[in-house]
């Protein structure tokens, strides 16, 4: 039996025969494919654990006028819910916290200071954890965090950025000159 079809963009169309088949649209819908398995379990990081096996529990950390607003407990970091999630194909899970506070003295991410390249950081939430390699420990201006260095983008590679604060304490600012962004590629699962 022959059914013809029309071939994409051919105009007429029309009603079939009677006894005739239907014919096919002239664009087939797309197939959708199945990601890869380690690329389907993604979550939301509840939990972080630093070389040494320091732990810290992670909360949702939103961006409020143009700040991220990280946990004011020295001890916990914030997951920014502005970015990736640990598992995603591509962006960056951004974590921030803070190095110490006035109030509560020193902070979680002080460990931050003494992590190297190579060293492994890991993420857990809703019953899965991620693996992530440290490439690279950089010093930036804290004006220039979210304009050059990268730390927020979203349309690069899947990675972890952890940032916190470093450099001089400026007391008529407030606050350290620079800010520590730690940036960590996935481990294979």
């Amino acid at each position: 039996m022959n059914t013809a079809v029309p071939s994409p963009g051919a105009e007429g169309g029309g009603t079939p025969a009677v006894g005739q088949p239907e014919p096919l649209p002239s664009v087939l819908p797309g197939r959708v494919g199945t990601p890869a398995a380690s690329q389907r379990i993604r979550f939301v990081p509840t939990e972080l654990v630093l070389p040494g096996g320091g732990k810290a529990a992670v909360l949702p950390a939103s961006t409020v006028d143009g700040q991220l607003v990280v946990p004011e407990l020295v001890q916990r970091v914030g997951w920014w819910d502005g970015g990736a999630e640990a598992g995603d194909p591509f962006g960056s899970v951004v974590i921030a916290g803070h190095v110490d506070s006035a109030k509560e003295g020193i902070g979680f991410f002080v460990r931050l200071l003494k992590v190297k390249a190579g060293e492994v950081v890991v993420l857990r939430g809703a019953g899965h954890s991620a693996a992530y390699r440290v490439d690279s420990v950089t010093s930036v201006p804290k004006d220039a965090l979210a304009t050059e260095s990268g730390a927020f983008e979203q349309t690069g590679d899947h990675r972890l950025v952890m940032i916190t604060c470093t450099g001089a304490y400026d007391r008529s600012r407030g606050g350290y000159q620079n800010n520590l962004v730690v940036s960590a590629t996935p481990l294979p699962t």
